[in-house]
């Protein structure tokens, strides 16, 4: 008979917590051993080889890892199955966890992940191609220079203002930015905005590399037909189309739309007892990128008219199957009318742009798994809808 054994691992950038457990029933946990190391997968290896001889595990045995998701990544996985050992990554938000403990230590942690590897209480990350992991990361580092632009513009405008003026318009046009270059200000006054403003166009510089690159990998043969795909859906450009693609990887490991939706913390809440029926917002669960990436999509979505088809929009359907446009603009027009819809009942703004992210999740999911011929292929009712 095979002896299972798993190796759980409480993981930071200072130190390793394992504990190997072997999963019984109806008994209290067996824990084979504990320890804490140096953040080196070679100690976890050597942990391991100690356990064997410990054990006398020398055939008919099976040893498991796992880590909680956090800031190490995909490194200690790819560095275990490469010397040769089953690694998992646990998902945090689907992990069980325990009631009533007001002690966290790294042992318990330990411990915790160990239990979860036993009985199954939790879901594995995906793990990416490396790949797909480098053009995540390269899409990542350029939303954090639009966060930075972001923030430097909010420091020009509380400086601006600060020293009594106000701008009335439209900010960030060209119109702005010449009445930000002749301001009346005293020579040290002035200076300051000067570097300010030097920064910010370094900074819009940056961004339009970034995307002139992100242009240039979306266009590879292993991208470019599902970028195209996505993109003939409203508020998805090139940038959320690459970023779905790379992040989520293989969109047929989830079942339909709507777990797809909630893989991405999209789905709602529910808290209810008895008789009582308490929904709950979002979850929140799952890739927050992604999750913010589809909410902003959702907003470009939310404006115009219904049914409306703007050049752009016109050009980045050309091309493409008359299947794939019928559905993308069934799509468009759906989700644009639960917009105004939800609004008209009087629902908040902000409440109205999750609903049509969540279903333009859906959506997404069955342009990617080719489900886009069945009226209910999203994994939600979608009805016929005229473009009117």
């Amino acid at each position: 008979m095979n002896r299972i054994i798993k190796i759980a691992m409480d993981v930071h950038s200072t130190n390793y917590t394992l504990c190997a457990m072997e999963p019984t029933i109806g008994v209290e946990d067996r824990i084979l051993g504990e320890a804490q190391v140096a953040p080196d997968y070679k100690e976890v290896i050597f942990f391991i080889e100690s356990l064997k001889v410990k054990l006398g595990l020398y055939h008919n045995y099976s040893i498991e890892c796992g880590y909680e998701a956090g800031c190490l990544g995909y490194t200690l996985y790819h560095q275990l199955t490469d010397a040769g050992i089953k690694c998992v990554i646990l998902a945090p938000t689907t992990m069980l966890t325990q009631q009533g403990k007001r002690v966290k230590t790294d042992k318990r942690d330990a411990r915790l992940i160990a239990q979860c590897l036993c009985y199954g209480g939790y879901h594995p990350v995906y793990i990416p191609t490396g790949e797909d992991d480098a053009v995540k990361e390269y899409l990542r580092m350029r939303d954090d220079h639009k966060l930075a632009l972001k923030k430097l513009k909010q420091q020009i405008n509380a400086f601006v203002l600060r020293h009594g003026h106000q701008y009335v318009g439209t900010k960030w046009t060209i119109k702005h930015g010449i009445w930000l270059s002749k301001l009346e200000l005293n020579p040290l006054y002035r200076e300051t905005l000067n570097e300010y403003m030097a920064s910010y166009e370094e900074q819009t510089a940056k961004i339009e590399r970034y995307d002139k690159r992100i242009e240039d990998i979306a266009a590879e043969s292993r991208y470019q037909e599902n970028a195209k795909k996505l993109g003939c859906f409203l508020g998805i450009r090139t940038h959320t189309a690459l970023s779905l693609i790379v992040e989520t990887g293989d969109f047929k490991r989830f079942g339909k739309g709507n777990t797809y939706a909630a893989f991405l913390g999209l789905a709602p809440g529910e808290r209810s007892s008895s008789t009582n029926v308490n929904r709950l917002g979002i979850s929140k669960a799952g890739n927050t990128h992604m999750r913010r990436l589809l909410i902003e999509a959702a907003k470009g979505i939310c404006k115009g008219a219904i049914g409306h088809k703007s050049k752009e929009l016109r050009s980045r359907q050309s091309g493409q199957s008359a299947e794939v446009i019928a559905y993308a603009d069934k799509a468009n027009t759906r989700l644009r009318s639960k917009y105004y819809k939800m609004i008209r009942h009087g629902k908040k703004k902000n409440v109205a742009v999750t609903a049509v992210a969540r279903e333009l999740a859906c959506f997404v999911w069955g342009m990617m798994t080719g489900n886009i011929s069945a009226a209910g292929s999203t994994g939600t009712s979608v009805p016929a809808v005229s473009q009117g």
